[in-house]
């Protein structure tokens, strides 16, 4: 691997892109747990572009019925082994628990929104930290199992359930005080319910309201992959001697959710985007952003590696969770975008690009993702542009 891959260009020409320098922030956990680092930088490091065509494979969708996408999203949220593997991931449901009961003079005497409830546990946490009453929204089937549990422990009389979509609810208040929600789904924005969370602040959150979380930044890396891209993509160019090549486009197409171990790990780490979910308007969430991976050992690159990283700023003291690859598995891992070519880098060379990331047209709850990336290296010139698609 040691000679240059060239490759079919789409890019066009040099890619520079110029990486912040992060600061090492510590987020709070309880007295027994290990604090968590993650990397966050001041200002934010991507520049918005107009959305553009993605990805020119079809989607077919033979239902049989007149259900739509969105239906069987929410059709998803219906039983109980979905919200079973939430609750288990202690970083993620401990955090919102610790930012709740040791900030409870958020929520004391509040009115609080929670959006997408489920089975209503951050509701459950909020009026225990005293808040004067609580809207749980969902849509799916579980709003009833929630009013159940919401009953069975006492709080009927400060929590209510209501099922249905929060763009098509009525709430029985003119606003709210705190809107509260764990809407990130894989890669940040996949399922795309932030737009409800916008949605709900911009309707109902009074004006020196406030949301949680209301920070969130995407973050890249690069990784050694051998030996699981031969099993996952490569596989299908001989299946018991016959040729499925047709298979491997779709497969490297699809970004795939799993756990990167550190070792893996080639170049820098880089943030792509920031979020404030408090100001920023739905089609911030769609960007173009610049990035600049330095090899930091000598290695081959197979992936590009995304993960994100979630604050509440409005603590008495910063807390947060990072799902990066250098911290505790939440249960959204990390999302691994296989690159076409086998990369062969030297510590100190750059592998620099854009990612562009954009709601399907056809199914906003999908994520469109164009990668460009370039390399100019003592061992592997390529330049390359490549589509994928999480569904």
């Amino acid at each position: 691997m040691d000679v240059g891959n060239n490759a079919d260009s789409n890019a066009s020409g040099s890619l520079a892109a110029t990486a912040n320098q992060p600061t090492k922030i510590k987020f709070q956990y309880d007295e027994d747990e290990e604090a968590e680092t993650i990397e966050e930088v001041a200002t934010e490091s991507s520049n918005l572009d107009e959305d553009s065509t993605m990805c020119d494979r079809e989607e077919s969708l033979a239902t049989g019925d007149d259900k739509t996408s969105a239906d069987y999203y929410f059709d998803s949220y219906s039983h109980f082994g979905i919200h079973e593997e939430m609750l288990k991931d202690v970083i993620r449901t401990k955090t919102y628990q610790n930012v709740i009961y040791k900030n409870s003079f958020l929520f004391k005497d509040k009115i609080v929104l929670d959006v997408g409830a489920g089975t209503g546990i951050l509701s459950l946490f909020c009026a225990k930290a005293g808040a004067k009453h609580v809207y749980a929204v969902e849509c799916s089937s579980m709003a009833s199992t929630a009013e159940e549990i919401v009953k069975l422990n006492g709080y009927s009389n400060v929590v209510t359930v209501l099922k249905g979509k929060i763009e098509e609810i009525e709430l029985p208040v003119a606003q709210v005080d705190v809107i509260i929600s764990e809407w990130m789904g894989y890669f940040l924005v996949y399922e795309n319910m932030l737009d409800s969370v916008l949605y709900a602040r911009d309707k109902w959150l009074a004006k020196d309201g406030i949301v949680l979380p209301d920070k969130a930044s995407l973050h890249l890396t690069a990784i050694e992959d051998a030996d699981y891209k031969e099993d996952k993509i490569e596989f299908w160019n001989n299946v018991y001697g016959f040729n499925m090549s047709c298979i491997r486009k779709q497969a490297i197409a699809e970004p795939l959710v799993d756990t990167v171990e550190q070792n893996q790990i080639v170049t820098n780490c880089q943030m792509l985007k920031t979020m404030d979910i408090s100001k920023m308007d739905s089609v911030d969430a769609s960007f173009t952003a610049p990035f600049k991976l330095v090899a930091e050992r000598d290695d081959y690159i197979h992936a590009l590696v995304a993960y994100f990283d979630v604050s509440f700023t409005k603590c008495h003291k910063l807390m947060g969770f990072s799902t990066g690859p250098k911290s505790r598995t939440t249960h959204w891992k990390q999302t691994v975008l296989y690159l076409e070519d086998v990369l062969s880098i030297c510590e100190g060379e750059t592998l620099t690009g854009t990612m562009a990331v954009a709601p399907n047209k056809k199914n906003p709850r999908d994520v469109d993702i164009t990668v460009k990336y370039s390399l100019n290296g003592k061992h592997c010139q390529v330049s390359r542009t490549q589509h994928y698609r999480m569904r």
